[in-house]
């Protein structure tokens, strides 16, 4: 691993949109934890029950309820914070909502953007900026390969292509505002991640969460669809990672990918017997294809660049992300502390 100290974060202003959502979620703890001055702008928790509730994230973090379509109500809140770092989270993540609401996934993951970089665009005070946008941003050839950073970006469904149009935004305010090198802009474009505490509908794992809790069978939609899934604390460490070393030096600001090995790319089925398994009690599942619309069957990422730059590796295994989830879940279910869960898992993850 290259020079990067997590402890950096120390005392730094951190502004992050979409905090209340599962990753931002996990973000704002990681970031308490190390001591930072954290600003969270978002709309209300995206689900019931939620994350940032269960584990009362909003006692340690200046948190402004939102829109990230609101320029004016954004802007006061980031003029309020005066960050040196922004993560970019804010967005309608779900592929199969933004076939049912396309213009607000565009007007959310487009304009969104647009605003976020109008406040840097307008400040002084921002050294780093990381918008976080997905593995889906590239055109799909279901091929078997990774993608890599230089091929085309041309999402197919709603969701994908305005996360598309995010990153093109990101490219030009880079070109066209901040060339000067005052201000370093990265994405980080991250596979499909799980962890204790995501309650999102139409996510195989939150799935597998509310069967146990119904005592019903869990229910696979795409039994072969192969996606690189990862523990949420995967990406959010390389997140943080790429903010803090681009803030000391310019020349690391660039378009990366964030995935797991190729060894964790897994088919739907085969994720869902691996929690099945660890999970235990009699636990089962049933194949029921429900004709909803498009999505990939084939995505992966090529994640050599973050490797060959930072000499990034992944930290933990499907295995071991699986088993973080249903450590989480039983401490949830069992009315344990989520809190210290959180901080158990995150020092575990970054002692490793």
């Amino acid at each position: 691993m290259m020079d990067f100290d997590i402890s950096f974060y120390k005392n730094k202003r951190v502004f992050i949109t979409g905090h209340t959502g599962f990753k931002g979620s996990w973000l704002c703890k990681m970031l308490i934890n190390l001591g930072a001055d954290v600003t969270g702008y978002s709309l209300e928790p995206p689900t019931t029950p939620s994350l940032f509730d269960i584990a009362n994230i909003q006692r340690d973090v200046d948190s402004v309820i939102g829109d990230i379509r609101d320029y004016q109500s954004l802007k006061a809140a980031f003029d309020r914070a005066q960050p040196e770092m922004v993560l970019h989270l804010a967005a309608q993540p779900i592929v199969r909502e933004s076939y049912k609401n396309p213009a607000y996934t565009y007007e959310t993951n487009v304009m969104g953007t647009v605003n976020i970089l109008e406040c840097i665009r307008n400040s002084d005070c921002v050294k780093s900026f990381l918008n976080v946008t997905t593995d889906k941003v590239y055109l799909n050839k279901e091929w078997e390969w990774g993608y890599r950073e230089n091929e085309e970006l041309d999402g197919f469904d709603p969701y994908s292509n305005s996360k598309s149009c995010s990153e093109l935004v990101t490219h030009s305010y880079k070109n066209s505002f901040f060339s000067d090198g005052k201000v370093s802009v990265s994405t980080a474009r991250a596979g499909n991640v799980i962890g204790g505490g995501d309650f999102a509908n139409d996510r195989i794992i939150p799935d597998c969460i509310r069967a146990v809790q119904n005592h019903e069978d869990i229910v696979i939609r795409n039994p072969y669809s192969t996606r690189p899934y990862q523990h949420v604390l995967e990406p959010l460490y390389a997140y943080l990672m790429i903010a803090a070393m681009q803030y000391k030096d310019i020349k690391y600001s660039g378009w990366y990918n964030v995935g797991p090995d190729d060894r964790d790319c897994f088919q739907t089925r085969a994720l869902v017997e691996l929690f099945v398994n660890k999970w235990g009690d009699g636990l089962k599942f049933v194949e029921k294809y429900d004709g909803g619309p498009h999505e990939a069957n084939f995505l992966k990422l090529d994640c050599s660049k973050l490797k060959s730059v930072f000499g990034w590796k992944p930290r933990w295994n499907l295995e071991t992300a699986v088993e973080k989830v249903v450590e989480w879940s039983k401490c949830w279910l069992e009315n344990k502390d989520i809190g210290v869960c959180m901080d158990r898992q995150i020092e575990e993850f970054i002692g490793n």
